[in-house]
C-alpha cells in the first residue's frame, strides 16, 4: 500500500556463521542507551562500556545486562557479585569510549567507592548499585541478572547508540 513515501526495500539474511555482518547490521537498527558498569577487581576498580542493559523487574527490582566472554573483561563482570550500572548522559560520550578501550580508565574521571567497594560514576544520567543474583549462558554472551540496592539519577537527555554510532535524543515537536 502506497502512502507517499518512497520506502527502501527490506534486506533479510538467514543468521548464521557466513552472515554475521548483515545480522549486526539488523540489530544495530534498534537504539539503545549507553552504560558503563564498574566493579571492584583484585587489580582496583574497573569499568566496560556496554549497551545491553535492560530494566527486568519492578518487584523485586531487578534489571540484566550481558557482558561479551570475547571481552578481556569478561571473567571479573561475570563472576563480581556486587556491581554499578551507570546511564551515561547525552554530554558524556567521552566517558563511555574511554571505558570501551580500558577497562582501568579511571584516571581523571569523578568517582567514589561505594558499599561493598564498587566505584560509583559522578554526574550520570541514572545510576544502579546491584547485587547479582543469577547468571545465564547467553551463547557469545553471559546475562546476568542482578537485584537493585539503590538507585540514583538527574533530569537530563540519554546518550544513544544505534547503527554503530553515538547520538542523541530528540524530542518530537
Amino acid at each position: 500500500m502506497a502512502d507517499g513515501n518512497e520506502r527502501t526495500a527490506m534486506h533479510s539474511v538467514t543468521p548464521g556463521p557466513h552472515t554475521t555482518r548483515e545480522f549486526r547490521d539488523a540489530l544495530g537498527r534498534f537504539a539503545t542507551g549507553v552504560c558503563v558498569i564498574t566493579t571492584g577487581a583484585a587489580a582496583g576498580p574497573l569499568g566496560i562500556t556496554a549497551n545491553s542493559f535492560a530494566s527486568l523487574s519492578l518487584e523485586p527490582p531487578l534489571v540484566l545486562w550481558a557482558p561479551a566472554k570475547s571481552s578481556s573483561r569478561y571473567k571479573v563482570f561475570a563472576e563480581a557479585v556486587h556491581f554499578a550500572i551507570h546511564v551515561i548522559a547525552e554530554d558524556q560520550e567521552e566517558l563511555c569510549r574511554r571505558f570501551a578501550l580500558d577497562g582501568t580508565a579511571f584516571e581523571g574521571t569523578d568517582w567514589d567507592l561505594g558499599a561493598r567497594q564498587v566505584p560509583l560514576l559522578n554526574h550520570c544520567l541514572a545510576r544502579f548499585e546491584c547485587t547479582t543474583v543469577a547468571t545465564h549462558d547467553g551463547g557469545d554472551h553471559c546475562i546476568v541478572v542482578a537485584e537493585v540496592n539503590r538507585a540514583s539519577w538527574r533530569p537530563g537527555a540519554p546518550l544513544v547508540f544505534s547503527q554503530g554510532a553515538y547520538g542523541r535524543f530528540t524530542n518530537p515537536a
